[in-house]
């Protein structure tokens, strides 16, 4: 592995030429670009605020077993795969960090409310049997003993101990300083465009005008990864943004804990969750609206959030309020993330995870750099190839590393940033 020069790139002073760029430093950006400057790659990271993104209104829960929908079992794979990784790859992560992540393996209690709620409830809990997940069904009762202060109506509910927790921020502060502490060099600005010689990504030009040059490319933008210019319009991925809205809120240190592991029920048709933090921070979400770009604090969207959660847990419009916040998941057509090779050689994807992807950090990581360090797509993420939306489909092609000799000239192709 080569040795660091400067983790931060400023005009003049950085190398150019990478083995790998990296689009986007959200939380799947920087594990990809750790685990690839792992692998021995030169590897750069093209973000104005590396670290951002998503992650910093996730809740983090890693639900593989309660997030399990009809219609998606083959993401479940690939969720159980990586919910299997999480706590070697946290005890990794943080030794190579040296911050602590805020991994917590607390489970997690799903409940209903009404009738309607427990027979879907029910429902789910069959389906989950029958692939074989770790579910054990509660009756109201059993469910208040666990937590002492859910509602009197709670109908039953799903105890899942092995889905746990992680703080987003945490992870993504940690993910930082590991790619900084393996060499990643950080470009702290957006890629305008990408650019593309002889057929190939060839790297890209940022929008402070520098150009990068790098043998592949990984588009890694989450919600704005649909929208980088020089793309060709049957590679550019169809992901859209999903925005959520989040609250959190503070358990004053004098009181016992609030939850002690993580409470979600779907009330009035609508999903909440309750997180607790160990630092008595307490994560209440989340919303699912189909608005475009809107990031937008509601007051309608505070409301729900309280009304739903205070159903649940009364006690909890005692609490101090002390963020609302709103952000945008990457949606993908049907809610699984896009990995691997595109149609354009040397352009590789690592998006769309929509709901999942603080669960597929690890996986995602892992996936990603095989690719870039041998053309191989492990077997787990090949059903997740971006190609399965291309006529006929199909497996992702072998794409192996490429030279990079040879810097990006002024033959690359270059279009205008889409509305």
């Amino acid at each position: 592995m080569h040795a660091p020069e400067d983790s931060t790139a400023s005009a003049g002073t950085a190398h150019r030429t990478y083995d790998a760029l990296v689009i986007g430093g959200g939380i799947i950006g920087l594990v990809t670009a750790w685990r690839a400057a792992q692998r021995g790659l030169r590897t750069a990271i093209a973000d104005p605020a590396p670290g951002g993104g998503a992650a910093q209104v996730a809740a983090g829960m890693l639900a593989a077993v309660t997030e399990l929908h009809y219609g998606e079992e083959t993401l479940l794979g690939l969720n159980r795969t990586s919910a299997h990784r999480y706590p070697a790859f946290t005890a990794e992560l943080e030794e190579a960090s040296g911050q602590d992540t805020g991994y917590r393996a607390c489970g997690t209690l799903a409940v209903a409310l009404d009738a309607d709620d427990r027979a879907h409830l029910r429902e789910l809990h069959a389906l989950q049997l029958r692939y074989g997940l770790d579910s054990q069904w509660l009756s109201g009762r059993e469910c208040r003993r666990l937590e002492p202060l859910l509602a009197p109506c709670v109908r039953g509910g799903l105890r899942v101990d092995g889905d746990h927790q992680t703080d987003p921020r945490r992870l993504a502060a940690a993910l930082l300083a590991a790619c900084e502490r393996a060499g990643v060099v950080l470009h702290r600005a957006w890629a305008e465009r990408l650019l593309v010689r002889r057929d190939r990504a060839a790297g890209a030009v940022l929008d402070d005008g520098t150009e990068l040059a790098a043998g592949q490319v990984v588009l890694a933008g989450g919600s704005r990864s649909g929208r980088l210019a020089g793309v060709p319009d049957d590679v550019l991925p169809p992901v859209r943004p999903v925005k959520g809205q989040i609250l959190r809120l503070r358990v004053p240190g004098r009181i016992a804990p609030f939850l002690s592991r993580t409470v979600r029920a779907v009330v009035r048709g609508g999903h909440v969750y309750l997180v607790p933090r160990e630092n008595g921070e307490l994560v209440l979400g989340a919303t699912s609206e189909e608005l475009g770009w809107d990031t937008t604090v509601t007051a309608g969207g505070v409301y729900e959030l309280l009304r739903d959660a205070h159903e649940l847990v009364p006690g909890i419009t005692e609490l101090p309020l002390v963020e609302t916040r709103a952000g945008l998941r990457p949606g993908s057509p049907d809610n699984a993330p896009l990995l691997g090779p595109t149609a354009l050689p040397g352009l590789h994807l690592a998006t769309g995870h929509h709901r999942n992807g603080v669960l597929l950090t690890p996986v995602t990581g892992d996936a990603m750099a095989e690719l870039l360090a041998t053309g191989e797509l492990p077997e787990e993420a090949r059903p997740f190839t971006p190609l399965r939306f291309s006529p006929g489909g199909g497996p992702a092609p072998a794409s192996g590393p490429a030279s990079t000799n040879t810097p990006a000239s002024d033959a690359s192709v270059r279009q205008e940033q889409p509305a």
